[in-house]
């Protein structure tokens, strides 16, 4: 049966046209995704604790798959309530599945550590933003090979579901540490709005950056869930959040009644063991906090992902925001993430360095340290951002794995053989 909310418009390949098979243009996105390099090396990049370091703690794979699932009920939920939806008008769940499946594709090494430390070396050279570079993969690198670079040939609504933000780097008054995109992709932009032209006044503030399609806005939601919840089961079983430090986290808080509900409800979850199971039922209350309500912008004529916003519950959102903020206060500034923290800058500026020296500032001895397709994008640049670029996306395509082992090879005497350099 065909799905009446999307249109020609929506399912418009980047870059010309794409070959027809069995699928829908959305089932082929999320395709593509699964099956790309890109994907896989999520498995050993870090969601909150060191990729690797216990086989239970979640991944950036096992939270993009999490957040799929989340997201593909909420389409499911949608659906279930009735008018506006139904049958034939309906949010794709697949094109939502390869929203959130690829949410995540541009997050360097070291999660957010890796994130913030990627953002200052790139301050003067365009800037570094995890969302921007998942934005530059598929458009440009996902499928990137010895004989050139390129793209997945991505729809439109799949585009526009990964952009969180829209506001370029050079937009801000002063350059902006997170939530932004690289100037070079306002063509990119200019492709998901149909070249049409953004009226002023979401130009104002951060306007352009809350203007979202209706897909976009379920990935947000399932990814804020995800992790809210998630980071907390993962924070209690490694040892970082215990009943103690809740308890002395919430005394310096202050909470209000309904914080200290939630509090309680958690204490118990945590004495019986029952974290898990209970915070499972917290995502289906999540998902069904959400409902859709139309609205008019510019966009709204030309695409029903716009006619449409999700609108979640406010107690569902003070709930989100009250795990969030747990996790952020007790495990990600405990002193164990901060040592972290400490050690992606001194691996990426140490790395950085190394290639800064080799291939942009070239002394009288180059040491081709790198691979050599990334050696020759490099010297392919003609200008240092161009080249500055390159290094940026080489160190944020690596794994935890892979970071860590190229940083001791590289300067630690004692470490690697000529079995370990290919």
């Amino acid at each position: 049966m065909p799905n009446r909310f999307y249109n020609a418009f929506d399912c418009e390949p980047l870059d010309g046209a794409r070959r027809r098979d069995y699928r829908t243009p959305f089932q082929m996105d999320r395709d593509r995704i699964i099956h790309a390099h890109a994907f896989r090396k999520l498995q050993s990049k870090t969601q909150v604790f060191l990729s690797g370091e216990y086989d239970f703690y979640r991944t950036r794979l096992t939270h993009s798959m999490e957040v799929a699932q989340i997201g593909r009920s909420i389409c499911v939920f949608l659906l279930s309530r009735g008018e506006p939806l139904r049958g034939d008008f309906h949010i794709d769940s697949d094109l939502v599945e390869a929203v959130c499946l690829a949410h995540d594709l541009g997050h360097p090494p070291f999660g957010h550590s890796g994130e913030r430390t990627l953002q200052e070396l790139m301050t003067k050279w365009g800037g570094f933003e995890g969302n921007a570079q998942t934005l530059h993969l598929l458009t440009e690198t996902i499928y990137q090979n010895e004989t050139g670079v390129r793209g997945m040939a991505p729809t439109r609504a799949l585009l526009d579901g990964v952009l969180k933000y829209k506001k370029l780097f050079r937009e801000f008054p002063a350059p902006p540490a997170s939530h932004f995109l690289y100037d070079r992709q306002e063509k990119h932009r200019a492709f998901v709005f149909g070249r049409a032209e953004i009226p002023a006044v979401l130009h104002a503030g951060d306007k352009l950056n809350v203007f979202k399609s209706v897909e976009c806005q379920i990935m947000d939601w399932a990814d804020d869930v995800a992790y809210s919840l998630n980071d907390i089961v993962d924070g209690v079983k490694a040892g970082f959040l215990t009943l103690e430090r809740i308890e002395h986290w919430a005394a310096i808080e202050g909470l209000d009644a309904e914080r200290l509900k939630w509090l309680e409800q958690l204490n118990v979850a945590i004495r019986g063991d029952r974290l898990e199971n209970t915070f499972s039922q917290r995502i289906g209350a999540f998902i069904t906090a959400c409902r859709l309500r139309e609205r008019r912008n510019f966009m709204s004529a030309q695409t029903n992902r716009y006619r449409f916003e999700l609108v979640v519950a406010p107690a569902a959102e003070r709930e989100a925001a009250f795990y969030k903020k747990m996790a952020n206060d007790i495990i990600f500034e405990s002193p164990q993430l901060q040592q972290m923290e400490h050690k992606a800058r001194r691996v990426l500026f140490d790395l950085w360095a190394s290639c800064w020296g080799n291939y942009v500032e070239k002394g009288p001895r180059v040491i081709k340290i790198l691979p050599p397709r990334v050696g020759r994008l490099i010297d392919a640049e003609p200008t240092a951002a161009g080249k500055a670029r390159q290094i940026c996306d080489w160190l944020a395509g690596l794994t935890d794995g892979m970071i860590v082992q190229t940083y001791e090879r590289l300067f630690n005497p004692q470490f690697g053989s000529i079995r370990d350099l290919s």
